[in-house]
């Protein structure tokens, strides 16, 4: 299988293991591209691809564009910060007008959930989610497995414990999707408050004492207190969270193995990791960084090559 199954990456739910594969052996060969001397392949120099961030992004805005950079196509960035939107123009109007600058593709976050799949009805272009609200984050969770698979030589059979604010992540959502579809055994680790009462229907298991959870895992992927989503406190305090539930070097000494640790960023040091965890040889934070633009790279490759060229 040279294709995806699917028109638009709206979510990993949609995907098949196939399509999983089929991204993960084409982000090997852009890997390979990336570490060479010169960076870029002439791949989609007649594409042009619309970057709309209608939410604040560091980290997943510069991986896409320079995914996008890499390939050779052309890039619109559209921020709504200072667009149109803030004098009331609607997602379909803005989508519309970037469109008529003959724009193939677009790489939307969004602070609501499912506007990218709303999007994908109502425009003629490929859509590629980077984040809708609290409900997904699909290229976060691919380059997480990657970096899972390239560490630990495969995801099928290994223990992987998500931990932190479940409930306002589209991370962890996105995540435990793609994770029980390649064979992976997930659980989830936090505040009773910060875990969705619904998590155990999608096959996970909830563990609420870290010690034990670390002890389980092969893997721990931690998350950071959204605090910018909560209208209310979920825990008294973040010094109390920290105690509960960040990680310390002394925590992972005291293990009889040792452990993966992985964090999507950005970290907030001494809450959810310590430096010493965060810059540790477990540690494959800044890997999943570098793969973050071999994965996107994929997919952004693979939905494109669905593209009629005029």
């Amino acid at each position: 299988m040279n294709q995806l199954s699917v028109q638009h990456l709206l979510g990993i739910k949609h995907l098949t293991k196939a399509d999983i594969d089929l991204i993960f052996s084409t982000a090997d060969h852009f890997k390979e591209v990336i570490n060479r001397p010169i960076k870029k392949v002439p791949s989609l120099r007649d594409i042009t691809i619309a970057n709309l961030f209608f939410e604040n992004s560091t980290r997943t805005k510069l991986s896409f564009e320079l995914a996008e950079k890499r390939l050779s196509a052309d890039i619109i960035n559209f921020s709504a910060s200072q667009s149109s939107v803030k004098k009331g123009e609607t997602l379909i109007d803005t989508a519309n007008n970037i469109l008529s600058m003959k724009v193939d593709l677009i790489v939307m976050r969004h602070p609501h959930v499912g506007a990218c799949d709303f999007l994908s009805k109502h425009v003629n272009a490929k859509i590629i989610n980077a984040g809708d609200g609290t409900h997904e984050h699909p290229t976060q969770a691919l380059l997480d497995s990657y970096s899972i698979r390239e560490k630990l030589g495969s995801v099928k059979g290994k223990k992987v414990i998500i931990l932190g604010d479940i409930l306002h992540s589209r991370v962890a959502l996105s995540n435990i999707y793609a994770l029980k579809l390649q064979g992976a055994e997930v659980k989830v680790c936090g505040p009773k408050t910060l875990i969705p009462k619904y998590i155990e229907s999608l096959g996970v298991g909830v563990e609420t004492n870290i010690k034990k959870a670390l002890e389980w895992c092969d893997v721990a992927n931690v998350l950071r207190v959204q605090n910018e989503r909560m209208a209310t406190n979920y825990f008294p305090s973040t010094r109390e969270y920290t105690k509960l539930f960040g990680i310390n070097k002394k925590m992972l000494d005291s293990l009889d193995k040792e452990i993966v640790i992985m964090h999507p960023g950005p970290i907030n040091r001494g809450v959810e990791l310590t430096s010493d965890v965060a810059d540790n040889s477990q540690s494959i934070i800044l890997n999943q960084v570098e793969n973050g633009v071999a994965i996107r790279m994929a997919v952004i490759y693979l939905l494109a090559q669905q593209i009629e060229r005029k």
